[in-house]
Order: C-alpha cells, then structure tokens, then sequence
C-alpha cells in the first residue's frame, strides 16, 4: 500500500483514472469525503445523494429528494448521516439545508433561514456546529441538535467558509478579495483579523484550510487559484487557469499539505507543487470542466465530477473502463 508519506512529485505525476460512475443524470453538484471512514458523497442535478466506498469503488446507496432537490453536501461526524442544502421552494418554505439520515432515508431535521441558494457548507471537525453561506449575502451557524441558527454574518457578495482542521478557527472569503478569520467560539465579537488578496475583486468559489492549518486555498469566479498563509494572509503562490464559463471549479490541498490540484475550463486537471510553485502534472480529466474536486482525507487518491464521477489513483494497473468493475483503491496510509 501506498502511504501518503510517500506522496512525491512523481506519485502525483502518475495519477490515472481508477474507477468511473457514469449513471447520473445532469451536472453533479458537490461531493465530500467522510474523515474518518473510506466513503464518499455526492450530490446532483438528478435530484439524489450517492454514497460510496472509496476502499472498492463501489455505490453503496442511492436516495432521491424531489421535493427540496440537492446541491451543497457535506458529511457530519456519523458516516451514514450528511447536510443537503435545497434547490427548490426556498422562498416559500425556508427550509435551505436538511440533516439526512442515509441509512433510513430520513430527514432528521430541516435547518430554515436562507431564503436563497446556499453555496458553501461545512462541519466543524470537532463538534456539532456546521455553516453555511448563501447568495442572500449571509452565512449561518447550526447546530445539528437545534432547529434554529445560532448566529448569522451579514456579508456582501457570495460568501465561502471552512473551518480550520482544529476547529477553533473559521475563514469567511467574499469578494473583492476579503477573508475573515473568526474564533468559532466568540465569532459574535467579529473578526480577529482580515485579509485582503490585492488584484483579485472576483466573486469567491471556495476557500480551504490545509491540514496543517498554516495555508488557505482560494478559488475565485475568474478562475484564479492563491495559496495564502493562513497566520498573516501573504500570498505563497498564484495560478490562473482557463475561463469555464459558466461552471465554477474547486481546488484542494493534498493531505501533507504539500500540493495543490485543481480542474481548467479546458477539461485538464492540473497539479501543482507548493513549495516550489511548479506544475508537476496535468490531465485530460475525461469528463470536462471538473466543477467538485476533493482529495480524499486518507488515501492517495482524489475524486474529480461534472455529469460523471471518476476517482483517481497512482498508476500501478491500468484504469478500467466505464462499467466495468473497478479494481480495488488500495492506497491508504
């Protein structure tokens, strides 16, 4: 097995396609990785939530929401109950994000406030508060045991969040090129500090900690990708990709921290080495402008989406095709 530990510019460079899941209909929206546990979920136009083991490349559930439809999705800490954000009746019903159980296909518990689309969603790592930001300018903090928001952040633009791997710190990005760190446990105080990425006045798509915490990922409208310190805000390094109009795309950080990947609107997933800001390796992705992009917490592997899921994997056999049962992801550490 292929431990993490190893990760190196070649191992990246190797990455293929390992297994390819081809039976949605329309775009997929978002998708998560548990943890702690090998599984993966996604959510999509066709109105489902997938869950999968990453371990075998299997599909292990699918549940359909018609009523609220899917968009955003994350896990919380139990590995068969996640957060969907709604598509439809917001204005009228409010009821923005759903607590799901995937083992029953039931809805423990709706979450009402967003009266327009949520467009970033998180868990804490450490307790059971989770945020969500939505295009009506606000970002909200829940807790899964309780019905109501527990705080709310007036903001401009469309506002990304993530929670630092400690979960002691939260950023809010927003555009013009601000992001907000805040204590998640005194955030009505505000923020504690600000930082502003010169140049870039796009709207935001996504912001991430590493798992170290000492770097942030931001990914902006324009297709702009900056690794910025996470204590002082200094840019570390830049890239700009091509133009997907249209689609948003998504960037992550590999465990160690140590690269960085990300999908172009020309169907490539490029990969790149932060230390010493070069491109170690670029992919046809096979599936075009891969808007969900996230590596797996544990595994040297990642899952890239559009209207296709495919996970990817160190070289070492050769991918299977569509269909086909899929090979073991045997890389973990």
């Amino acid at each position: 097995m292929a431990s993490l530990t190893e990760l190196d510019d070649d191992m990246v460079r190797s990455m293929s396609v390992g297994a390819v899941f081809s039976d949605f209909v329309g775009k997929i929206n978002s998708l998560d990785f548990h943890r702690k546990d090998d599984l993966l979920v996604t959510a999509s136009e066709d109105d489902s939530v997938r869950l999968y083991d990453i371990a075998n490349a299997k599909l292990l559930k699918t549940t359909y929401h018609k009523k609220h439809g899917t968009d955003r999705i994350c896990f919380t800490h139990h590995p068969s109950s996640v957060i969907c954000s709604s598509k439809y009746n917001l204005e009228s019903t409010g009821e923005s994000l759903r607590y799901l159980s995937m083992y029953d296909n039931r809805c423990l518990r709706y979450f009402k406030g967003h009266k327009e689309r949520v467009v970033s969603l998180c868990m804490s790592p450490i307790n059971d508060s989770f945020m969500s930001g939505s295009v009506d300018h606000s970002v909200r903090i829940w807790d899964l045991r309780v019905n109501a928001c527990q705080g709310i952040l007036r903001l401009r633009g469309r506002p990304a969040v993530a929670y630092d791997q400690q979960g002691l710190v939260f950023a809010v990005a927003m555009e013009g090129g601000a992001i907000k760190l805040f204590d998640s446990r005194s955030y009505d105080k505000g923020p504690f500090d600000t930082f502003l990425v010169g140049g870039d006045t796009a709207e935001v798509c996504d912001i991430k900690f590493s798992n170290d915490g000492k770097s942030m990922l931001l990914t902006t409208t324009n297709n702009n990708i900056y690794v910025l310190d996470a204590y002082a805000g200094e840019k570390r390094c830049g890239f700009s990709l091509e133009p997907s109009p249209g689609a948003t795309i998504e960037a992550t950080f590999t465990p160690d921290g140590k690269y960085m990947v990300a999908g172009s609107g020309g169907g490539t997933i490029h990969a790149w080495s932060i230390d010493t800001k070069n491109e170690v390796g670029s992919w046809s992705s096979h599936i075009g402008v891969a808007s969900c992009l996230k590596w797996a917490p544990r595994r040297a592997m990642f899952a890239a989406a559009s209207t296709v899921l495919t996970f990817w994997i160190p070289n070492d056999s050769k991918p299977k095709p569509d269909n086909a049962e899929p090979h073991p992801l045997l890389h973990s550490i």
